[in-house]
Formats: structure tokens, C-alpha cells, sequence
């Protein structure tokens, strides 16, 4: 078997070898031009268009409808004191994006194809099964997260609304064989409507500034009350997302950037800059969602509301209009959808790069799909609508429990001067990152423990 070296940075020697083969997404892999070098705002405008797309991609997990469980319990009971828990949760997630797209472009290789070029093949095993449980779980919340709207706006049965919810997989075929760029335009305006919708919310429920302001501060409170850290935690645990990681370091790669080192420089920094405005966007929506449920719950009293049909049947009589409702599920049908479109590519995505399996993209894109379907229809069966608020729970803590075992060998890699070469992770990055690593590993192991003694 032939082995290359993994980029042409002139680096000491080579960090991992490999065997030749082609990306995660063959069929996307450097598809999308990059314009050349323009003088002025224009150029420096259009290049960020053609880099714009994936970041968005990836934003949207930060806003699935596991978010909206927690931001709605978080606003409810503790009005805006949580604020700061979603901003901190959201800056962890840029950092991490960052090492994510910087190590798929410096080096060509996403996550799990890195794992799989540095580890042997039983710990890549267990890192496989690991994120397909996760992936699995994330997926089972945004099919229930999209079934349940459709329940609110159709009164259709959740179990019929989680089949239906399985068409994405036939969007997904379709858009991708038109050109990846569709897929992402498609993912941006669906975005834009859930970030239109929740304006309107807030709008409607007239937040007190000054309140908000006081919440982006973090509080002493939250660590003395027990209730608020669990919530805190909960929060965490939705906002960083494990499979966000694998699927960024491959969709970085669709862009036809110049294969030198100043070509790769240009396009981490345009990938960082794209991750960091979609991620502010999903900051927005997380905060939008504990700033409703605070200004219409928590000031009404109703601060047991933590399900979303609660919610949805409150905001009408509380905000005086049935639009507030209509725009809840809605925005809840399109976070769903969204999210199980990204998460069937970040199941190609990490079967192909841990496994190096080759099967059709139709046949791969059909499985991950049925490993969330599958599990959704069953649980839906059994538990009904009354065990939908447990079942998000349960989905949050599954992906607690996965999420160091990507964040630990993304730090590893970008770490690693030998593999990195020169946009190998400086002193104080390297320091920083750790350090989250370890406030993630703490915080999750402690949401975990809490919960299974709670009965979840």
C-alpha cells in the first residue's frame, strides 16, 4: 500500500502517514471556487461569500430542538440568570470550530480520518461506535424535535411525523447531485427563519433590556444553586456538539482553495470568520429562546413550563395572539429539519472516515438515516408525547458522554507541529484549549452522575 504525506507544509517530517484515497465527500471535495485576490472591500467580500456555507452548516446543531429544552427550562425557572451560560457555551464553540476547520484544511484530513490514520484499530473502533451513538441521539432529538411540530401545526401523530421526517435523506441526494452550494443555501434560509421568527417573539414578549444586559454577566448563583448549576450543565451539554466536529473538519474542504501554505492561511482565516458569524447567529436564537421563555413564562409565573408542547399551548394566551404559537412550531419544524440534514452528512462522514468504507452515497446516507429513524419510531411508540421532554434529556446526556472523546484528539492533532506544521496550535491556544477540555470533561461527568440519579 503507498503511502503519501498528508501536505505539502514543509513540515519536520511527516506526523501520520497514509494510504492514498479520496475525502469523506468525494463528490463535494474542492467543488466550490474560490475567487482570486481582489483589491478593496469588494474582494475582500466576495472571497467571504465563496467561503460562507459551511460554517452555517454547523451552526445549525447549536440550535437544534435539544437546545430548546434546556433554554426553556433554563429561562422558566431562572429568568435571565442563564444568559451567561449560553454565551460562554457559545465562545467554547467557536474555539473548537476553529481547530476543526483548521485542521482540515492544513492537513486535508478530517477528524475521524485523522483518528483513523494515528490510532490503532481497536481504539478507532470504540471512537466509531462512540460517535455513531452520539450522532444517533442527536438525531433522535431533532426527529422528535420535528414531529412534535408537526403535531402542533397539523395534529399529526408523532409516530407518522417522525416517518415523514425521513424524506431528508431524499432532499439531501437530491441537492447534493445539483451541487453542494444548494444544500447550504437551503440550510441558511431555513437559518434565517428561525432566526426571523424568534424576533418576532421577542418582539411580542417585550424583554426587559436592562435584565438581559444583567444576564450576559455570569453569577455566583449559578454554582450556590444546585437546581440552576444542573440546568447550567444542561445547557453545555446541548450547546457543544461532538458530530459538529467531524462534519466541519471535511465540509471545510469544499472549497478550491490554493494548496500553499499563504492558500491555506487565507482559508482558515475566511472558515474562521464564515464558523464565528453563523455561530453569533445560533447565539442569538439559543438567547432568543431562554429570553421568551423568561419574559412570557418566568414574569407570568409558570416557571414549571420545560416541554415543548407546554409551551407551545402557553404562548398564545399569555402573549395574546396566535401568532406567537404559529411561529414557535414552525421555528421548531425547521430547527428539527435542518439538523437532521446536517447530521446524515455528519454520519457519511464519520462511517467513511473511520472505516474507509466505500459504498454508494445513496445506500451510506440510507443507513445513518435509519440508525436515528429506526430508534425514534420505537421510543415514540412506547413512550408517547408525555415521554418526549425525558427523551431530549436523555439525548443531551448520550452526547455529554461522547463529546470528549472528539474534543481530546482535535486538540491532540492541532497540537501536534508534526502534523500541523506551521499552523500548528500556538502556546497559549494550546493552553486554553486544554483547559476547556478539561471544564468539558468535568462539567459533562457531572451532568451525567446528576441525571442518572435523577432517573433522568
Amino acid at each position: 500500500m503507498n503511502d503519501i504525506q498528508p501536505n505539502t507544509m514543509n513540515s519536520p517530517e511527516p506526523g501520520w502517514r497514509r494510504s492514498v484515497g479520496t475525502p469523506s465527500l468525494p463528490e463535494a471535495f474542492r467543488s466550490i471556487q474560490v475567487p482570486g485576490t481582489g483589491g478593496g472591500w469588494l474582494g475582500f467580500l466576495r472571497k467571504l461569500l465563496a467561503f460562507s456555507g459551511p460554517g452555517y452548516l454547523v451552526a445549525v446543531g447549536y440550535m437544534d430542538p435539544g437546545n430548546w429544552a434546556t433554554s426553556l427550562a433554563g429561562g422558566a425557572q431562572f429568568n435571565y440568570v442563564l444568559l451567561s451560560v449560553i454565551v460562554i457555551s457559545n465562545f467554547m464553540a467557536i474555539l473548537l470550530q476553529h481547530l476543526a476547520l483548521k485542521l482540515g484544511i492544513a492537513t486535508g484530513r478530517d477528524l475521524a480520518q485523522a483518528c483513523r490514520d494515528h490510532f490503532p484499530p481497536g481504539v478507532n473502533i470504540v471512537l466509531w461506535i462512540a460517535c455513531e451513538i452520539a450522532i444517533t441521539a442527536c438525531d433522535l432529538a431533532e426527529v422528535i424535535g420535528s414531529a412534535i411540530a408537526l403535531n402542533l401545526l397539523f395534529g399529526l401523530p408523532l409516530v407518522w411525523g417522525v416517518c415523514i421526517t425521513a424524506v431528508d435523506v431524499l432532499a439531501i441526494l437530491f441537492l447534493q447531485n445539483k451541487g453542494f452550494r444548494l444544500l447550504e443555501i437551503l440550510v441558511v434560509a431555513l437559518i434565517v427563519m428561525i432566526g426571523g421568527s424568534f424576533f418576532v417573539e421577542i418582539v411580542l414578549s417585550r424583554p426587559d433590556p436592562l435584565q438581559i444586559l444583567s444576564g450576559c454577566v455570569p453569577s455566583m448563583q449559578i454554582l450556590r444553586n444546585p437546581d440552576m448549576l444542573y440546568v447550567a450543565i444542561g445547557i453545555l451539554g446541548a450547546t457543544v456538539m461532538p458530530h459538529n466536529l467531524y462534519l466541519h473538519s471535511a465540509i471545510c474542504q469544499t472549497r478550491n482553495f490554493q494548496p500553499t501554505p499563504a492558500g491555506r492561511k487565507e482559508a482558515i482565516f475566511f472558515a474562521t470568520l464564515d464558523s464565528t458569524i453563523a455561530l453569533m447567529l445560533a447565539l442569538f436564537i439559543n438567547a432568543a429562546i431562554l429570553i421568551v421563555a423568561a419574559a412570557t413564562f418566568h414574569r407570568s409565573g409558570h416557571s414549571e413550563v420545560a416541554e415543548i408542547q407546554d409551551a407551545y399551548r402557553l404562548l398564545t394566551p399569555l402573549l395574546g395572539t396566535g401568532f406567537a404559537s404559529l411561529l414557535f412550531a414552525l421555528a421548531l419544524l425547521a430547527s428539527g429539519q435542518n439538523s437532521t440534514l446536517t447530521g446524515t452528512l455528519a454520519g457519511q462522514i464519520v462511517m467513511e472516515g473511520f472505516l474507509n468504507l466505500r459504498i454508494h452515497p445513496s445506500l451510506r446516507r440510507l443507513i445513518t438515516r435509519l440508525l436515528a429513524i429506526v430508534p425514534a419510531v420505537i421510543v415514540t411508540v412506547i413512550a408517547g408525547a408525555s415521554g418526549t421532554a425525558r427523551l431530549l434529556i436523555l439525548s443531551q446526556v448520550v452526547l455529554s458522554m461522547q463529546l470528549s472523546f472528539a474534543v481530546i484528539p482535535l486538540i491532540l492533532f492541532t497540537g501536534d507541529r508534526k502534523k500541523m506544521g506551521e499552523f500548528v496550535n500556538s502556546a497559549w491556544l494550546s493552553t486554553l484549549s486544554w483547559a476547556l477540555a478539561a471544564v468539558i470533561l468535568a462539567l459533562n461527568v457531572w451532568l451525567l452522575i446528576g441525571t442518572f440519579k435523577a432517573g433522568f
